[in-house]
């Protein structure tokens, strides 16, 4: 799982999947949410948004209290272009958390960084809350 999200912040996102994909079946009794997560960002920087939609979704299901994918199913939703739907998840964030927009400098990529930073600002609207 650690090497999936290693991969993942390098942007080496196939690869991601794969490592955490084999994680996932080594344990499946581990947190699916984390995982599916990870793969759903992935698929995400993939430009992969309906696959990656349904992951983050899962991942929701598995583990709601966890802010990342709220902020990447926002994204998602934003870059399809349903913007009712990743204002939606906006709302469903700020229950957790009033920080909808935060950095991102963990994911290596600047193309992946601006994708989905993008897609979180135009979800959160001029609302969204910063923090470097």
């Amino acid at each position: 799982m650690f090497s999936g999200f290693l991969r993942l912040y390098a942007g080496q996102c196939d690869l991601a999947i794969e490592h955490l994909e084999i994680s996932l079946r080594l344990n499946p009794r581990d947190q699916r949410g984390l995982h599916l997560s990870g793969i759903g960002i992935a698929l995400f920087f993939n430009r992969r948004f309906a696959e990656a939609l349904d992951k983050l979704l899962a991942a929701l299901q598995e583990f709601p209290g966890y802010a990342t994918p709220y902020r990447f199913a926002a994204a998602c939703y934003a870059q399809m272009g349903r913007l009712d739907d990743a204002r939606g998840m906006v709302q469903g964030l700020r229950m957790i958390t009033p920080i909808v927009v935060h950095s991102a400098t963990q994911y290596r990529n600047a193309e992946h960084r601006e994708l989905f930073l993008s897609g979180l600002r135009l979800a959160a609207g001029e609302t969204a809350v910063t923090n470097s």
